[in-house]
């Protein structure tokens, strides 16, 4: 794909030129190659010795051990192109980065289908992979994007459920038994 293309595609959804290619983006319009391209199309991409990934994929059981049969995935797609964007672009200040990149998808997904992409290209691989790291557990913590879990549960039953209610939910249970 070509880079105008890429250009093209990713600011309109929504992410500001400075932040380009990071962002939200529906299942299946990017790829890992893509992002890969993205990277080595860059003008300072000649400074990076080492590119470091991070794929995230849907697993096929829960915390508690329960069957997962899919994910749905959901954004605020503005604020959570802002967010990545920034994370980006404070990670990139980092001694030896070259480039940092977040690609989140949504959409509804099967166990085992790509659901996040997080790159670091920097000078040497010491330089990349506390970055990732970090681009990875940030990206968790602070952006909107909103899961839910579609299970069956040990006795056949279907459910689905927003991870972030049924954590809450779970929360609240533990601090009324400590009561």
């Amino acid at each position: 794909m070509r880079e105008d293309t890429f250009h093209t595609r990713l600011v309109n959804t929504g992410v500001n030129c400075s932040m380009e290619y990071v962002g939200i983006h529906k299942k299946g319009e990017f790829s890992l190659s893509d992002l890969l391209q993205s990277i080595k199309a860059k003008e300072n991409f000649h400074r990076a010795g080492a590119i470091a990934t991070f794929v995230g994929v849907v697993r096929g059981e829960t915390v508690d051990g329960e069957n997962v049969e899919g994910l749905e995935l959901e954004a605020y797609g503005e604020q959570a192109n802002k967010v990545l964007g920034g994370i980006c672009e404070d990670l990139k200040k980092r001694d030896g980065v070259v480039d940092v990149q977040i690609h989140h998808f949504v959409g509804e997904f099967s166990v085992g289908e790509d659901l996040v992409y997080v790159a670091v290209a920097g000078g040497h691989r010491q330089n990349v992979f506390g970055v990732l790291q970090e681009a990875v557990e940030r990206y968790k913590h602070e952006t909107p994007v909103f899961k839910k879990e579609h299970i069956l549960d040990e006795t056949g039953v279907k459910e689905a459920y927003w991870v972030s209610e049924r954590e809450a939910q779970k929360k609240m249970k533990m601090s009324s038994s400590l009561m």
